[in-house]
């Protein structure tokens, strides 16, 4: 597959709204050993696309400048040493930045087959939130069938994946979110419980339920101490990022006395082995659901790669429910 030199991407152009994300033009990149360059036909939001673009959360050394880390599409080059892929295979990726663009480059151990069964619209919408979900809740959170699993946010992209991927592995999940409407979509989606933060209080529905054994929250700020409470003892708390805030007042007398554990990651600063080895997981564990039609990615809505500014700003209006997306070519 010939490349073009040149392709369209968005850039930030200064950090801010949404208003500064813009379209340009920049030459194609080139793969180099070990990696692969995706012609990207989808690629996914995410809330750390916003956190870039507010200056909150930049790149790591190396990386492109460029949002986007999740893309589907075809491989259009390959780099020494790669042997998995060839030219026009379809998959999807994690990609270290730069997936608003016609075509990104990523580690090749970093891509994924397009799940049979799913379009590439579908496909671009697996990396970020399955790698985190996977990673946070199954591996660090260590999530056993049975369990009760309390995941906030349960209409976001993170949210939906969780729902799905904990009750497809035998735990009772409960969730939280801002709406009725959300909330029955939580339930359809297997959420044994959905309670809407605006009218109920979690921690007392969870103490209700005998507490939950691990919480994945996202919010931070008064939730941190909240979902303490929330806990059962020997509990387990993930913390991936803090909408509201970073900053809690904790008696660490209970991590204590009822044997609590928290803990936390963020994907984008690990290492490339590290990221392979969650890939090589997916693949094996939860692939298979994917493409037996037992877990699906929600879909909200589409914008074309030139309105990626309309597409943050819904995201971060939370209107939305599952995932949205910015179609670059045809797929």
């Amino acid at each position: 597959m010939s490349l073009s030199h040149r392709m369209r991407v968005i850039e930030i152009s200064a950090p801010g709204g949404p208003e500064m994300l813009v379209p340009a033009e920049r030459a194609v990149p080139v793969p180099r050993a070990g990696e692969i360059v995706i012609r990207v036909a989808w690629a996914g939001v995410n809330r750390p696309d916003a956190l870039q673009r507010a200056g909150a959360y930049a790149p790591p050394p190396g990386a492109s400048d460029l949002p986007g880390l999740e893309v589907a599409g075809h491989v259009a080059a390959i780099g020494p040493g790669v042997t998995r892929w060839r030219e026009g295979d379809a998959v999807c990726a994690l990609t270290p930045g730069g997936g608003y663009a016609e075509y990104v480059a990523t580690p090749a151990a970093h891509a994924l087959p397009a799940p049979a069964g799913l379009g590439l619209r579908e496909a671009a919408c697996l990396p970020e939130t399955f790698f985190t979900v996977w990673t946070n809740v199954f591996e660090r959170g260590r999530l056993q069938a049975g369990e009760r699993f309390l995941v906030h946010g349960g209409s976001s992209g993170i949210g939906t994946t969780a729902i799905q991927l904990a009750h497809a592995r035998g735990a009772r999940v409960f969730t939280s979110a801002g709406s009725a409407e959300k909330c029955a979509a939580c339930t359809r989606l297997g959420a044994e419980r959905a309670i809407n933060y605006r009218e109920e209080d979690f921690v007392a529905v969870m103490k209700e339920q005998g507490g939950a054994d691990l919480i994945l929250d996202m919010v931070g700020g008064d939730y941190i101490a909240r979902n303490i409470k929330a806990l059962a003892d020997d509990g387990r708390l993930v913390q991936i990022a803090f909408l509201q805030g970073p900053k809690a007042e904790l008696n660490f007398a209970q991590i204590m006395t009822r044997r609590l554990t928290i803990t936390g990651s963020t994907l984008r600063p690990q290492s490339d082995a590290a990221k392979a080895r969650i890939a090589a997981a997916l693949e094996a564990e939860i692939w298979p659901l994917l493409e037996a039609g037992r877990v699906a990615p929600v879909m909200d809505q589409s914008f074309a790669l030139d309105q990626a500014a309309d597409a943050h700003a819904r995201m971060e209006s939370s209107a939305h429910i599952g995932k949205i997306v910015l179609k670059v070519a045809g797929g």
